[in-house]
């Protein structure tokens, strides 16, 4: 379980994104942070990750403190984070990033299992390089495909949809139902699209830098239309809650 307490951040010139934020996310859930646009949803998933440092707060993973750990130990305790824009790696292949994952080189076998959980032919894509040859789907899909390697304690997901053509976004989705129905830890997906909301087991609203509201997606999810925050219409965040 990940369990933040108070979180306050603020960028380097003083501008308050985040302020005294709680947020619980149980075991085996998959959760949907949500909310408009500047509300701190990217800033929270790097805090959890520790890209960032909170100025304020405790973090705690299965009842550890994690506040002051580092970004690599935190990956070591077992978070993976996963980018809006993944990251590309010239004269690295696909076969030796998921065994940098894994933290140990793997059979073929298993290295086809894990590509098919997320699509993908392992004889197509084994031996490529995790180069900019990729599409946006393809490298989404293999960047999933290093998480299942790792058999994260927690992963984020940090607006997954980003980049992504209509019919690879059909094939996250899928991914992501065979994720929570083989969850092994928690996922935390920060997004506005409406079918990853739908598939979530809670959703978070964060919006002026708190957790306005956390809950059962049908709860959520009517709260979120009746405030156009799912149909993206132009509102005014006063007038949200």
């Amino acid at each position: 379980m990940l369990r933040l307490e108070n979180i306050s951040w603020h960028t380097p010139d003083g501008v308050s994104i985040l302020q005294d934020l709680n947020l619980t996310v149980p075991d085996g859930k998959l959760v949907v942070i949500t909310g408009p646009n500047g509300g701190g949803k990217t800033t929270l998933a790097k805090i959890i990750a520790g890209i960032y440092q909170q100025d304020s707060g405790k973090i705690f993973l299965n009842d550890q403190d994690i506040t002051d750990v580092n970004i690599t130990e935190r990956a070591k305790a077992g978070i993976s984070f996963a980018f809006q824009q993944p990251v590309r790696f010239k004269g690295i292949t696909v076969r030796k990033l998921i065994e940098l994952a894994a933290g140990e080189p793997m059979p073929l076998g298993r290295i086809c299992d894990i590509m098919s959980k997320v699509g993908l032919c392992a004889e197509e894509y084994i031996n490529r390089e995790v180069n900019a040859t990729l599409s946006g789907g393809e490298i989404k899909r293999i960047e999933i495909a290093t998480v299942l390697a790792r058999k994260s304690v927690l992963t984020v997901f940090d607006e997954p949809e980003a980049g992504i053509d209509l019919w690879s976004f059909t094939s996250l989705i899928k991914t992501f139902e065979e994720m929570r129905k083989n969850i092994n830890g928690s996922i935390i997906i920060i997004s506005h699209q409406e079918r990853i909301l739908q598939i979530a087991d809670e959703i978070a609203i964060v919006a002026d830098g708190h957790i306005k509201a956390q809950g059962q997606p049908d709860d959520m999810m009517k709260l979120l239309l009746e405030n156009n925050a799912v149909t993206g219409k132009c509102y005014k965040q006063e007038e949200m809650f």
